[in-house]
């Protein structure tokens, strides 16, 4: 009688099985499927449309759940059907691990520790494997593709991860099949992970290892163009979502569920917020407002708030200092900034009339995006400055209050 995986109690407890999806890795597939099976026997396998030898090789593990599709509709859409399966058979979490080799099977315990340690009354958990990509030996090409999507993960859900395209995850079975979902490719892991934080999902990194093998036994079929374009786009339509519809939504529940004391202190404010990273979120709403960059400047805010890791709330805010009756004013002060930086002086007789050539506009245009940047960063110094004093005597006053 053979022995019982070494894992497989643990799997049992827990609901939880492997999902494989595979598309033309003969060369990799077996030994893979092989030391899974060390683990646990609770193995879905969907083969999207493979034309090398991988159905011969799949028939080797009868024993396994085994979907074959007759053509290749891409990663994504194997996910899903192996999350069906994994339902159906009763699982409610299912941790995907790709079939080209590079993960290892005996990081099964991570996630499985981490999902152990997940209270009842805990938010629902999804698991994204760190691969660590700043070590020796990971593609050049992968790292920098992995950078740009955590920077855009982060401007879009708030949430920071070290690595958003690993594909060795856990994922919570019930929550993601209820999540509407369109990719069909790659960009998949991406869609699920964005949509799943929206939905209060706690989704986060543990470490993983690794193995980018040289040679032609590891096949990828990620293409960088292609699959990257497709990312992108997919990012551009989470910021517009995300900026009209997710935080504003979001921000408006807290409202509603702290009352509009207790929000003003937590969320806009942000009362335990260190003295110089409230003053600068003033500062660099300031500065975007004042900026020439009209019609970005939510856009921009947003973006650079997060980047920094400072108060979106007061950051906006403080942007709209750009509002209409101040407008003219702003323009006509950077178009001064301007002329002063350049070395031309402050103009006393400026009118409409020193603008009556296709040069002189274009000249003037440039000196106001000169001195609109100048005036900008002026001014959001001046302010860091003074609102880092008020703010730091707030703080002493709250501290030796009796």
């Amino acid at each position: 009688m053979s022995a019982s995986p070494i894992f497989q109690s643990r799997f049992d407890a827990l609901q939880c099985c492997v999902v494989i999806p595979t598309y033309n890795n003969e060369k990799s597939l077996a030994s893979v499927i092989q030391d899974v099976l060390v683990y646990t026997n609770n193995i879905i396998i969907v083969n999207d449309g493979s034309i090398d030898d991988t159905v011969n090789i799949l028939s080797q593990f009868s024993q396994l759940t085994i979907f074959n599709s007759p053509t290749n509709k891409g990663k994504g859409t194997a996910l899903k059907k192996g999350f069906e399966l994994a339902v159906k058979a009763g699982y409610k979490y299912t941790i995907t691990i790709d079939s080209d080799g590079q993960h290892y099977a005996d990081d099964l315990d991570v996630f499985l520790t981490e999902l152990e340690k997940k209270g009842k009354n805990d938010r629902e958990l999804l698991l994204v494997g760190d691969r660590n990509m700043g070590q020796d030996g990971i593609p050049m090409k992968s790292s920098t593709g992995n950078k740009f999507s955590n920077f855009w993960y982060m401007v879009v859900t708030g949430n920071q991860l070290h690595d958003t395209q690993s594909g060795y995850r856990l994922y919570p079975l019930e929550i993601v099949n209820n999540i509407p979902l369109y990719t069909r490719k790659f960009e998949f892991e991406i869609e699920v992970i964005v949509k799943a934080v929206w939905r209060k999902v706690e989704v986060k990194n543990i470490p993983i290892k690794v193995l980018y093998q040289e040679g032609a036994d590891r096949v990828s079929h990620f293409r960088p163009f292609e699959d990257i374009v497709r990312i992108v786009f997919l990012y551009m339509w989470f910021v517009l979502v995300s900026f009209l519809y997710i935080h504003p939504r979001n921000k408006y529940q807290d409202f509603k569920d702290k009352g509009f004391k207790k929000f003003w202190n937590e969320d806009v404010i942000k009362s335990q917020e260190p003295a110089h990273k409230k003053a600068a979120a003033i500062a660099l709403g300031v500065f975007v407002g004042i900026s020439p960059f009209w019609g970005l400047h939510t856009l921009l805010v947003f973006v650079l708030a997060a980047s920094f890791k400072l108060n979106k709330v007061i950051a906006f805010l403080f942007s709209n200092i750009s509002i209409p009756p101040l407008i003219p004013i702003i323009i006509y002060a950077s178009y001064q900034a301007g002329s002063v930086v350049t070395g031309n002086g402050y103009n006393l007789g400026l009118s409409l009339s020193d603008f009556d050539s296709s040069t002189e506009i274009f000249n003037g245009l440039w000196q106001y995006i000169i001195g609109s940047m100048a005036l900008a960063a002026f001014t959001s110094l001046i302010l860091w400055i003074v609102f880092y004093f008020l703010f730091s005597m707030t703080n002493l006053k709250q501290v030796i209050k009796p």
